[in-house]
């Protein structure tokens, strides 16, 4: 992360480079750090991405966004985990520029996915009265947890498992709210209502005797 990489490390991976020939090619910590995102995004975030945009359907977009986000947190060898979501969490306030510029570049997420839903209602494949920003919240919500799981170390098949469980949620998330309302409401089959017991009949009273109260 931001804060556990010094200077003296980024020296080293560098070839032992000078402090002065750091500052000279980066400007600071917090510069390097910033290009370092930006590459980041486009290299890895490039083929998610492009995905999205260039599937046929929305959902067949989210579906290859969450596959190739989960191949790539998992791949063997390598470090598990998302820069964007890991790098720099609650860092310091000497270190907030660094953690700002992430949150700020992973608030990209949702605006995507919900630029990629907007066009999907305009082509009518979505209906025009679900809410594509609260769908995109879910599924970027998703994606960044997924980047959270991995550096934990959650295998592959759990990143799977839980990528398919959100493109279970499609359905329902997509679904016109007409239809939601229509289907929440179902009349109840006879056998589900309450019959009142039949009282017993009331006895009948006949003439009485004339003697009766002796």
């Amino acid at each position: 992360g931001y804060e556990g990489a010094t200077l003296e490390d980024l020296q080293g991976v560098m070839g032992n480079i000078s402090p002065p020939s750091f500052y000279h090619a980066f400007g600071s910590k917090e510069s390097l750090f910033r290009e370092a995102v930006d590459l980041y995004v486009s290299n890895v975030g490039g083929p998610s991405t492009r995905a999205l945009e260039e599937s046929a359907t929305a959902r067949e977009g989210v579906d290859a966004l969450l596959r190739i986000t989960v191949r790539f947190l998992s791949r063997p060898g390598k470090a598990q985990g998302c820069f964007l979501v890991r790098g720099a969490i609650n860092a310091a306030s000497a270190n907030k520029g660094a953690q700002d510029y992430l949150l700020v570049t992973r608030q990209r997420a949702p605006r995507g996915i919900k630029a990629r839903f907007d066009r999907a209602v305009a082509e009518g494949e979505l209906p025009s009265d679900i809410d594509t920003g609260s769908v995109a919240a879910f599924y970027a919500t998703v994606l960044q947890g997924l980047g959270m799981r991995a550096g934990d170390g959650a295998s592959r098949a759990s990143l799977k498992a839980a990528a398919d469980g959100a493109l279970a949620a499609w359905e329902p998330l997509t679904s016109s709210a007409g239809g939601r309302r229509r289907r929440s409401v179902r009349p109840r089959s006879r056998s589900s209502r309450k019959r009142r017991p039949r009282l017993p009949p009331a006895p009948t009273q006949g003439p009485r005797h004339p003697h009766s109260d002796l």
